[in-house]
């Protein structure tokens, strides 16, 4: 049995790794939002916080009620009860990598948790 997994994902709007990757710990989706749009609906979690890794163009992320620009190369951290919008800018698309992971479950680092061999 393989402890590992890969898979290559094809250029889709949206695209979550969750079954994919068979995660156990974390959700991971690869999101593109076109020039000028947006995602269409505010949200906020219960338990799980998330980080954006912006991949690619610019855009805005509207995070309790505040504006932030996003750029590539830009990571962001948002609680889980903050309410949150991403758009693309009028004349670039957005690609990002969202990480959800459950807020305060992170037991050890990369050097305290790794085994060296």
């Amino acid at each position: 049995m393989n402890n590992f997994k890969k898979v290559s994902i094809a250029e889709e709007s949206r695209i979550e790794l969750h079954d994919t990757l068979n995660l156990t710990g974390a959700e991971v989706s690869v999101n593109t939002l076109p020039a000028g749009v947006g995602v269409p609906f505010v949200h906020s979690h219960k338990q799980n916080e998330e980080i954006y890794a912006i991949l690619d163009g610019q855009g805005i992320a509207v995070i309790d009620g505040e504006s932030v620009s996003l750029k590539a190369g830009d990571w962001v951290r948002i609680s889980p009860s903050a309410k949150r919008q991403f758009f693309a800018s009028a004349d670039t698309a957005l690609k990002y990598v969202c990480i959800q992971v459950k807020e305060g479950s992170l037991e050890g680092f990369t050097m305290t948790d790794a085994v060296v061999l």
